[in-house]
């Protein structure tokens, strides 16, 4: 409809949100405001105008009010704009002739004051009224889809979703930055609740990935740089030398056997230092790729040159082994990226009332895993750093979570994990188990039954937090024992329970490079430190950078059947973004006023899109409309005013904040 047949006519609809909004705001008073307002043809409040009533109304009322600007006063611009936009278009507008007001979370849900938040409302919403009569029609951006997908870690995350894209046709590159696919989950022995082998689960899967002719698998490499934008990233991928060619490498580990330099052997990461291994080694026995891996920091030849090189024999005419090799850098071009970069866990060492790394017999959660693992460093046998059985073990849970002097968060999985090892340890050694506890947590699948499995088989549960771990023996009961001193909060006494071992159940943390992660992904953290989904309800695998999606313990912690969930999520989100073929993109970019632009530079810096570019020619700059995302940067710091941003004029943010100044 033309505005100069009939001039600017605005509808105004405020909603209830239920009682999310009208428990705080008088909804009635702030819509016979609205009706007072200059151009405001109709006003109407409604309890839920995100449903299809309400949207009828929205499109009933543009047709017979013959309505060219709508302004709706709800919730968050983030939940439902696009719906909003979607009734516009329905009834025959222009969707950006379309302002939200955000009354819910600007008002409603951060004042008390019934009638100061109504005003507050009456405000923002008189801002509205004047900026969209500025509302000029915009046009949607379409940008094509690179097909191919970069998944970023090779845990059990990583791994399912590269086979679920992979499957479905696609292209994959899966890096991952250690010298073999499986993570964490590669060092447990069983899963809980089934007490199924873990490597019987994963190792498979680690073997698909491999043999797949859709994957890539760059292993001992990381990612250093993503350029572009959705449909069109380009990445840079940094690649470590092994040493050891995999193109070559028959993984006959004869190269292992032959290293005779065991004064150079150094604690073992993937066994967390329970043992010591060589200077060429491999992870584990089903490790993907079976390559082993030279380590220049403590191999000979790298550190003196005088190495007898046994290995470089014992490998013959394969010639697989090479010091010559570099670091390389590959480049390639993707459309969408899945980050699985995991967790770590906590260092036991912060919760020094514990004794870890002052008392031998203190282990971590993941300790123990290796040692119940039948490749662990013992064969699967429990037993003490001095070869003993322990006849007596405490399992204390929570240790770096659900605490305010550490983590704050649940991690989610030490209670059932710490029921897996005391069922574990138990069937091992017929030990006496203890398991000291704030709350157990068993909400998932099989979970209470296995919790009771536990109960049926006299594992002891002590509801307390444990104060310390000491070796100060008060009675012979408790000499060469390690003691515990909690206080068992049931039966409301405080306790010292000697055993001969203790588990500390450490919960799970973001990686510390996880903002530096972050900026390389152009993702945010939230304040654990975990990465940001897009709504932790509605888009939990999605990020705020559309085409990059999260899997996995990087966007908060869970067990491996909510991490296959997400990671599976994540692979359908990327997979419907390429069959798409291509994206509609947002209109409210910046653009440069060429004949106003001094060609200062002053802005290509600043752009955290690299959207900016200098022309030599012309001496002036150049936006890309497909990789600008409408920040307002370059727009706020240009010293000519040459570069304006669609749907940030100036005209409209002045009329704006005049009506928000302009109390009625």
């Amino acid at each position: 409809m033309s505005e100069a047949n009939g001039g600017i006519r605005i509808g105004v609809y405020t909603c209830h949100c239920g009682t999310n909004i009208a428990a705080a705001v008088d909804v009635e008073s702030l819509a016979a405001y609205a009706a007072t307002l200059p151009d405001v043809v109709v006003s109407r409040e409604y309890k839920y105008l995100c449903c299809d009533p309400g949207q009828d109304l929205i499109r009933q009322d543009i047709a017979d009010k013959r309505l060219n600007r709508i302004v709706v006063a709800a919730c968050s611009p983030h939940l439902h704009e696009h719906t909003f936009r979607g009734a516009l278009v329905a009834g025959g507008l222009n969707p950006f002739y379309l302002q939200l007001v955000n009354i819910r979370e600007h008002v409603a849900w951060v004042h008390e004051d019934r009638k100061e938040a109504t005003r507050k409302a009456e405000d923002l919403l008189r801002a509205a009224v004047r900026r969209v009569a500025r509302h000029e029609p915009l046009e949607p951006g379409r940008t094509p889809i690179h097909p191919d997908v970069l998944v970023v870690g090779g845990g059990i995350a990583g791994i399912h979703a590269a086979l679920t894209l992979a499957n479905a046709g696609k292209r994959i590159y899966l890096v991952e930055r250690e010298p073999t696919i499986g993570g964490h989950m590669a060092k447990f022995d069983r899963t809980f609740p089934t007490l199924d082998c873990a490597a019987c689960i994963l190792t498979p899967k680690m073997s698909a990935v491999k043999a797949h002719p859709n994957i890539t698998l760059w292993t001992y490499s990381e990612v250093t740089k993503v350029d572009g934008h959705v449909g069109n990233y380009t990445v840079k991928v940094k690649r470590w030398p092994r040493y050891v060619r995999e193109d070559l490498c028959a993984g006959c580990m004869e190269c292992l056997e032959a290293c005779v330099y065991e004064e150079a052997r150094v604690p073992d990461d993937f066994n967390l230092g329970l043992t010591k291994r060589k200077p060429i080694y491999i992870a584990f026995p089903e490790a993907v790729p079976q390559v082993p891996v030279i380590d220049p920091d403590t191999c000979i030849q790298f550190k003196s040159g005088k190495c007898k090189k046994t290995c470089i024999d014992a490998c013959g005419e394969r010639h697989a082994i090479s010091f010559q090799l570099q670091e390389k850098t590959e480049e390639i071009e993707v459309g969408s990226i899945i980050v699985a970069t995991g967790f770590q866990v906590f260092d036991a060492r912060r919760a020094s009332y514990y004794g870890y790394g002052v008392y031998p017999n203190v282990y971590t959660a993941l300790e123990v895993e290796r040692l119940v693992n039948a490749s662990g460093p013992t064969g699967g046998e429990v037993v003490l750093r001095d070869g003993r059985a322990p006849k007596t073990v405490g399992i204390v849970h929570c240790v770096g979570s659900r605490d305010e002097n550490t983590n704050r968060w649940c991690s989610r999985v030490c209670c059932m994990y710490s029921l897996k090892l005391a069922h574990l340890i138990k069937e091992r050694t017929g030990a006496e188990v203890f398991n000291f506890y704030i709350d157990i947590r068993t909400p998932g699948k099989g979970f209470e039954e296995f919790y009771q499995k536990l109960l049926n088989e006299r594992v002891h549960f002590i509801r307390g937090r444990v104060a310390e771990v000491t070796d100060w023996a008060l009675d012979p009961t408790e000499e060469g024992k390690l003691v515990l001193r909690v206080e068992d909060t049931l039966a409301s006494l405080v306790r010292r329970i000697p055993v001969d071992m203790v588990v500390l159940a450490v919960g799970l943390e973001p990686h510390p490079d996880a903002p530096e992660t972050g900026r390389i992904f152009n993702i945010s953290c939230s304040e654990e430190g975990f990465f940001l989904e897009r709504h932790p309800k509605l888009a939990p695998v999605n990020t705020f950078t559309d085409g990059v999606f999260l899997a996995g313990c990087c966007q908060g912690p869970k067990d491996i059947p909510d991490t296959v969930a997400q990671a599976g999520a994540a692979a359908a989100e990327a997979l419907a973004l390429i069959d798409a073929g291509s994206v509609e993109t947002e209109p409210n970019t910046a653009y440069v006023i060429a004949e106003v632009c001094s060609g200062c530079k002053t802005c290509i810096p600043l752009c955290p899109y690299h959207a900016v570019t200098f022309l030599d020619n012309e001496k002036k700059v150049r936006i890309d409309q497909a990789m600008c995302r409408g920040c307002g940067t370059c727009v706020a710091a240009c010293p000519s005013g040459s570069i304006r941003q669609h749907l940030f004029e100036d005209e409209q943010i002045f009329e704006e904040i005049e009506g928000i100044l302009a109390y009625a």
